[in-house]
């Protein structure tokens, strides 16, 4: 009796435990978006207070308009944008066909381009800037978003290959064969029969690759002079006649992160799905 006790008494102490680490890894990663939207909505002499105050202790929207008026908001937002979405287009039309190709076919050189996907991932992306703005610069593509475009693909094609090929690997070869003995095509059999299940996948690839796109500061600030500035590189260089002003930048941080949630909260259910194909067979 004592030993069914125990036994009872062990799975809920570990049930415990484990929810007290999942709340405290919540409010390490959460704190500091907390403290942003807390900054953006309190009084701009709140934000220097020597002793300041875990809640808000007043509710404005000036900031946000402050924000708006210190520069050209819109403009980099809308130029983020491009860039991202662009990435994310090609990519992910480029990622799937290599990925099917590297898994479907056998050809010459197979090994040597998984192991080069690999290699280049990883290496920092800090050791490629000069390479890469010699290169842009012999393109005469310094300075324009088509080069800051192409330099993201760089760093983001590799993990969308190798992603997306995980996925393919995981839809069995006798779903197709069996559409193609249907009388579908090669290319039919993986329309209707691979690609909806690839589709999840996509989805989580894709918002991987915009946030990375969408977040990315060091190649922006290299790349690009202020006229064409992306939104992190506008951020980072929030200042006016009186210095930084904590509350407007705060507010600025929470009007580019409104893209992100969006587009999170649009494609959650396919993004959890597409984080957890292929976990479980049978």
């Amino acid at each position: 009796m004592s030993g069914t006790i125990a036994t009872g008494r062990r799975p809920r102490k570990s049930r415990a435990g484990w929810n007290l680490l999942g709340l405290l890894v919540f409010v390490t990663a959460g704190f500091p978006v907390y403290w942003m939207l807390n900054t953006a909505i309190k009084p701009a002499k709140d934000t220097i207070d020597p002793d300041p105050s875990l809640f808000p202790t007043g509710f404005t929207l000036d900031n946000f308009r402050r924000a708006l008026d210190i520069a050209d908001f819109w403009g980099p937002v809308g130029r983020s944008l491009v860039v991202s979405l662009s990435v994310v287009a090609i990519g992910i039309v480029v990622g799937m066909l290599a990925a099917l190709a590297i898994s479907r076919f056998a050809f010459r050189g197979r090994k040597i381009v998984i192991v080069g996907i690999l290699a280049v991932q990883m290496v920092p992306l800090v050791a490629m800037i000069i390479p890469v703005f010699l290169l842009l610069n012999d393109l005469h593509q310094y300075d324009k978003l088509t080069g800051l475009i192409i330099t993201y693909l760089t760093f983001i094609l590799p993990f969308t290959v190798w992603t997306l090929r995980g996925f393919i690997v995981n839809i069995p070869r006798e779903l197709e064969e069996a559409a193609m003995v249907d009388g579908c095509s090669r290319t039919a059999a993986f329309v209707r029969v691979v690609f909806p299940l690839l589709a999840p996948g996509m989805v989580a690839t894709s918002v991987y690759g915009f946030i990375q796109a969408w977040n990315e500061y060091l190649y922006a600030l290299m790349l690009l002079s202020q006229e064409h500035q992306t939104a992190t590189v506008w951020l980072g260089n929030f200042t006016t006649k009186h210095g930084t002003e904590y509350a407007p930048m705060m507010a600025g941080a929470t009007m580019m992160a409104v893209p992100i949630v969006v587009l999170f909260l649009l494609v959650q259910r396919k993004m959890a799905a597409g984080l957890t194909a292929g976990a479980v067979k049978g």
